[in-house]
C-alpha cells in the first residue's frame, strides 16, 4: 500500500511506520490519522512481528495540523464527537496493538504527538526531544490522552502535566517514566533496530499473549474513561475559551479568556 503522509517499510520482521510531513513538522492531520490507522493495520497483519515509529525531519510530531485547527470552531457537536472518536481510536490502537511497538522520537512531540510517542511500548527519544501536553494552552482539554498517562505516570504527576500545559524535555521525560532511553540523534534508529533485534529474540506468541495480557488489565477502565474523553473533548469545542483559545493561537497572540 501506499500512503500520502506516512512512509511504510518493512524488511527482517521490523516494520517502520514514518510520519512524512516534515514540512508541517509531522503534525496530525484528518489524513495522516488515516494513513496512520492504516498502516498500523498493515503492520499487524503482516509477516513483521515488532513496529517501530518516527518522524521524518527534525520533528517526530507538532501536534494538531493548522489547517485542521482553523476549521475545528466551525464543526457540528456531531463532527466533534466523530472528530474525538477518530483520535481515541488511534490512541486505543496505538496502545492495544497486538505486536509491541518503538517510538524513535527525533525531535519534539507536542501534544497529541505526545500521545503517539509515549502510548508506543518502548519510547527512544534524542536529547533535543520536546514533550507536552499542551492542550489547555489554547482552550482544549487533554481528554483522551489523560487515562493513558495516569495510568502510566500517576495522578499527581499527570494533573501537573496536564493543567499547567507545560513543555519538558527528554531528561525529565525520562525520569517521569515517559521515555525509556535517551539516544544521540545519529544513533536513534540503530538502536532502535537494535532493541527490535532483541525482541525478535524472543517467542512471538508470548509477545502477543504477554501484551494481551497487560492491556486486558485495563481494557474496562479505559472502556468507560475514553467514552467520557470523547464526550469532554467534543464538549469543550462549543464553549468561547476554546474558540477564543484557537483564534490565538492562530493569530499569534495572546488569549483573553472569559472562562465560558
Amino acid at each position: 500500500m501506499s500512503y500520502n503522509t506516512v512512509l511504510y517499510n518493512e524488511a527482517n520482521r521490523i516494520a517502520t511506520i514514518t510520519l512524512n510531513r516534515a514540512d508541517k513538522r509531522n503534525a496530525i492531520s484528518y489524513e495522516l490519522i488515516d494513513d496512520l490507522l492504516a498502516a498500523l493495520k498493515q503492520a499487524a497483519d503482516s509477516p513483521a512481528q515488532i513496529v517501530i515509529l518516527t518522524g521524518a525531519g527534525k520533528a517526530f510530531c507538532s501536534g494538531m495540523d493548522l489547517d485542521n485547527l482553523k476549521q475545528l470552531t466551525g464543526r457540528t457537536h456531531e463532527q466533534n464527537i466523530q472528530d474525538s472518536e477518530t483520535m481515541a481510536s488511534l490512541f486505543r490502537t496505538l496502545y492495544d496493538f497486538p505486536k509491541p511497538t518503538i517510538a524513535a522520537v527525533n525531535g519534539p512531540a507536542i501534544a497529541g504527538g505526545t500521545g503517539l510517542a509515549t502510548l508506543c511500548d518502548f519510547t527512544l527519544a534524542v536529547p533535543e526531544a520536546k514533550f507536552g501536553y499542551t492542550e489547555v494552552r489554547i482552550g482544549f482539554v487533554p481528554a483522551i490522552v489523560s487515562s493513558f498517562l495516569i495510568a502510566n505516570i500517576g495522578e499527581k504527576r499527570a494533573r501537573d502535566l496536564l493543567l499547567t500545559g507545560r513543555i519538558f524535555g527528554a531528561e525529565e521525560a525520562l525520569k517521569l517514566g515517559l521515555v525509556n532511553e535517551i539516544v544521540a540523534p545519529e544513533q536513534l534508529m540503530k538502536r532502535a533496530q537494535e532493541l527490535a533485534a532483541q525482541l525478535l529474540e524472543n517467542s512471538p506468541a508470548s509477545l502477543q499473549a504477554t501484551k494481551k495480557l497487560l492491556s486486558s488489565y485495563t481494557r474496562e477502565q479505559l472502556d468507560r474513561q475514553v467514552k467520557q474523553a470523547v464526550q469532554s473533548n467534543a464538549g469543550i469545542r462549543q464553549t468561547a475559551d476554546f474558540k477564543e483559545g484557537i483564534t490565538a493561537f492562530l493569530e499569534k497572540r495572546k488569549p483573553t479568556w472569559t472562562g465560558k
